[in-house]
């Protein structure tokens, strides 16, 4: 048997990763998370131009084939919805109430952004590069309809990892995931991913679309938008693949494992504990080829001989020395949770 998504919603497809019966690190595409905020729309490679314009020297309209002659740039990415492990908050917040799976990696492939923006010329006074995709619809809080727009500083635009991406896992981008282009940002949540690229503009003042101004926004205090800001770098965080969580096993030999990722540098280290926090061991970490934008695997055999309930715990740190925490950040719209990993197992 494979396993297969989590419907969280059907309009618009949400659909959650079965990231427990993951054992690969790159997911084919029928395993990869699905997020949307309006329905698929409906666009085709035959015909297909992105303008470039805004505060530039020379606005250009990019042809599908003119970026696939642009040198191009493989990496590997996970991807991790802001809204990942949102329903573990408490108290409990509104919003699509994503388990662990609303994250994904594989091999994307593509032009960096910094190219196209170098060949249109940026202006002096630029500061951000907004770019907008094909999928629209109407917002449950606002009037009018609008289309997923989001806007990234000048810096993280000319990245030389921030792609216009054509491929997965060495095939066209699945409809879904955003055929025919989409942006890659490594190490920002993926609502900074925009699929189906329409169109890319260089501003010279702060982007205020809705999904910038109001959605992925931190707000830590339930009543009043104070001390707000925006949702960027993925925290440390890590995720206990094996045992499921209310698993019942006996008494041996058990292997602990899971996955462990950043949004800044590497993965140094994750402990394990099986005792509710009290003691902590640090697990057998696989960094491969890790260049600082994959998950880890990590692994740590746990030997048990006295039956009873355990609470099993995981904790990541990376090299900017974050830890993963006790508690999360609370905030209201459920974005950024990274506290411990913990599940519960009976041994009989």
């Amino acid at each position: 048997m494979k396993p297969y998504l989590l419907t969280r919603s059907l309009q618009p497809e949400n659909q959650e990763t079965p990231i427990q019966f993951i054992e690969t690190d790159f997911l084919s595409n029928d395993l990869f998370y699905r997020r949307n905020h309006f329905s698929y729309p409906l666009l085709s490679a035959a015909n297909y131009w992105i303008p470039l314009n805004g505060s530039v020297n020379t606005p250009i309209l990019f042809s599908m084939q003119d970026i696939l002659q642009l040198p191009s740039k493989t990496i590997n990415v996970v991807l991790e919805c802001a809204g990942n492990k949102r329903s573990l908050f408490e108290p409990k917040v509104f919003g699509e109430q994503w388990g662990k799976g609303a994250m994904s990696q594989g091999i994307w492939k593509g032009a960096p952004l910094r190219a196209l923006l170098e060949l249109a010329g940026i202006k002096d006074g630029a500061t951000e590069v907004v770019v907008e995709g094909y999928d629209f619809g109407k917002r449950t809080d606002l009037d009018h309809v609008f289309t997923f727009t989001r806007s990234l500083p000048i810096e993280k635009a000319l990245h030389p990892d921030t792609i216009i991406a054509y491929e997965y896992n060495h095939q066209p981008i699945p409809f879904k995931h955003g055929f025919p282009l989409r942006l890659i940002v490594p190490q920002w949540y993926a609502m900074a991913s925009v699929k189906w690229i329409k169109q890319i503009t260089v501003i010279e003042q702060n982007f205020t679309g809705p999904f910038q101004s109001i959605d992925y926004v931190y707000y830590p205090h339930k009543e009043t938008n104070k001390d707000a800001r925006p949702v960027t770098t993925m925290n440390v965080n890590s995720t206990i693949q094996k045992p499921l969580d209310r698993d019942t096993l006996n008494t041996g030999k058990h292997l602990i494992k899971g996955i462990a990722w950043t949004g800044k540098g590497s993965i140094t280290k994750v402990e394990v504990s099986t005792d509710n926090g009290q003691t902590w061991s640090n697990a057998k970490v696989d960094n491969g080829d890790y260049p600082g934008y994959e998950w880890v695997s990590w692994s740590h055999e746990w030997t048990i001989v006295e039956k009873g309930d355990y609470t099993i715990m995981s904790k990541a740190t990376d090299s900017f020395n974050r830890v993963q925490p006790t508690s999360p950040l609370w905030n209201r719209k459920g974005y950024g949770y990274n506290a411990v990993d913990e599940i519960v197992v009976k041994v009989e």
